[in-house]
């Protein structure tokens, strides 16, 4: 202490007991990390906080306050203070160095910690940003932590058994293939993570479907090493971020994006009551708006057929006829195009597909204008609605297995159905 201070006036009342000095000088360093908490707290954080609010920054004064970053500061500016001055105590040098070094670990662990809290709050400031949706940084950042935190691990471990940290970098080397076989599923999710955002091939708030994930409903979290889905029963399903790119899955986005979704539903008619129509019911038939154009255009062409059949035309089965299937897919299709809530700009087709042991299929084909779910769900019952409730008006039926009343019914009252469908029952008594 006396050569620290020199020959001056100060130096002159100093005790000569070096007890008395350690106690005067961690009185004084004491003081000085009292001095510099109470400037760092004080001023420097309330300086800093209020230049980020007067630049319009003030989300980020707010994000850096709640990931504690001014906090974890003002620690470490105290801590600066006392390794700086702690080799001027009158100790020997036996035991400064490992205090001294022990001072400057806890330093580099709360200076890490300060910029993994400023990451954090870069990650806040971010995701309050219409970019999030489209972008994710979170992985890359994670990434950045894990850096870090492995940088701070080796520099607080050289520090603590004075060797340079070029030597345990070294030894990593021989460590490799360890660290590959660790970090296996981090190096996969980076590239993985860098390939979808680079492609854009995941966002927050995308809708997806991965059955063998067992995921089924909308993304709200894409970190670096899994992204979590919320499914339609609120439960969250956990998927590693490889495997969204290793495997396939849907990704309803870009159906939102279009502005259609499509309707695909199949009506199953009874074969039994498809059948050609008579003159009468054509001109029946003709009332319909939907209708109208369409029978007047076949009946010329009917005609034109007809009479280039001569005298073969006199016999029913030879002429061409209109059946009341065909007028049906006729009518749907008008019925659909002149819907307003769906895509007129968008494929729209009503369709007979192959015939089965459960009747004929009859798809309907086409886009609604909203997509969003109970909208889209209103928009495809009306249209049903509306196209089984014609059925009849076109002597037609859907298909449907009788049950087991049916069956009790029929053997019990002679016929099968319900009122205004009875039909008489085979008699198998023979």
């Amino acid at each position: 202490m006396a050569a620290w201070l020199g020959d001056n006036w100060l130096g002159n009342h100093i005790p000569d007991s070096i007890l008395a000095q350690v106690v005067i000088g961690l009185v004084v360093l004491l003081a000085l990390v009292l001095l510099a908490a109470w400037l760092t707290r004080r001023v420097v954080v309330s300086v800093a906080r209020r230049m980020l609010t007067a630049i319009g920054r003030e989300d980020w004064s707010e994000a850096l306050h709640r990931r504690r970053v001014f906090r974890h500061v003002g620690y470490l500016v105290p801590l600066l203070v006392l390794t700086i001055n702690v080799t001027l105590l009158p100790i020997t040098e036996r035991y400064v160095g490992p205090v001294s070094r022990f001072l400057q670990a806890v330093c580099l662990v709360f200076f890490f910690i300060a910029i993994n809290g400023l990451l954090k709050a870069w990650l806040d400031t971010y995701e309050a940003t219409t970019r999030a949706q489209t972008r994710s940084i979170k992985g890359y950042l994670e990434l950045a932590k894990i850096i870090l935190w492995g940088i701070c691990v080796i520099l607080v471990f050289s520090l603590l058994i004075d060797r340079s940290p070029l030597l345990m970098l070294s030894g990593l080397g021989a460590l490799s293939a360890v660290l590959l076989l660790v970090f296996k599923d981090t190096l996969l999710s980076l590239v993985a993570s860098t390939q979808m955002t680079t492609n854009d091939m995941l966002r927050i708030g995308d809708w997806i479907e991965m059955p063998q994930a067992n995921a089924d409903g909308f993304v709200i979290d894409i970190a670096l090493h899994t992204v979590k889905v919320q499914n339609w029963d609120k439960t969250v399903t956990t998927i590693p971020t490889y495997k969204l790119f290793s495997e396939s899955y849907r990704n309803w986005r870009h159906m939102f994006e279009s502005g259609g979704r499509r309707i695909k539903r199949t009506l199953r008619i009874n074969a039994a009551t498809v059948r050609f129509l008579t003159e009468d019911e054509i001109r029946d038939l003709s009332r319909f708006h939907l209708l109208k154009d369409y029978l007047a255009g076949k009946e010329a062409e009917l005609i034109e057929t007809n009479r280039s059949l001569g005298e073969l035309a006199a016999e029913e089965v030879n002429r061409r006829r209109l059946t009341n299937l065909g007028t049906f897919r006729a009518y749907a299709l008008a019925y659909l195009k002149q819907h307003k809530e769906l895509r007129q700009d968008m494929l729209m087709i009503v369709r007979m597909m192959e015939p089965g042991s459960e009747g004929i299929p009859v798809e309907v084909y086409c886009f609604s204008a909203n997509t969003a779910w109970v909208e889209y769900e209103r928009i495809q019952g009306d249209v049903f609605d509306h196209l089984i409730a014609i059925l009849p008006e076109l002597s037609l039926q859907l298909y449907q297995a009788p049950s087991g009343a049916d069956f009790v019914y029929g053997l019990r009252g002679g016929e099968v159905g319900g009122p205004g469908q009875a039909r008489a029952l085979p008699n198998y008594s023979r």
